[in-house]
């Protein structure tokens, strides 16, 4: 199973669409709550180039965002990634 990581905020509902998503598939993730988290957040937003959150890693490759994710999923592209 591939190594899921989500870096997020509380009020967003992206995030939560991402997750859901996830946890629709049965895939395990870990997640970065960035709300109080300004410096980390700026240093993720360097490295990246996104300015939003989620930001979704699989396997430490940056898939993008909710939409990104949401698209693989469309394509069926996604479940490869996972291993699935």
């Amino acid at each position: 199973m591939a190594k899921v990581l989500i870096y997020s905020k509380t009020y967003c509902p992206y995030c939560d669409r991402a997750k859901s998503l996830f946890k629709s598939k049965g895939v395990n993730y870990e997640e970065v709550m960035l709300d109080d988290k300004d410096d980390e957040f700026t240093a993720l937003k360097q490295k990246t180039g996104m300015m939003t959150v989620p930001q979704i890693f699989i396997n430490d490759t940056l898939v993008g965002g909710y939409s990104d994710l949401a698209t693989l999923e469309r394509e069926g592209k996604l479940d490869p990634m996972l291993g699935n």
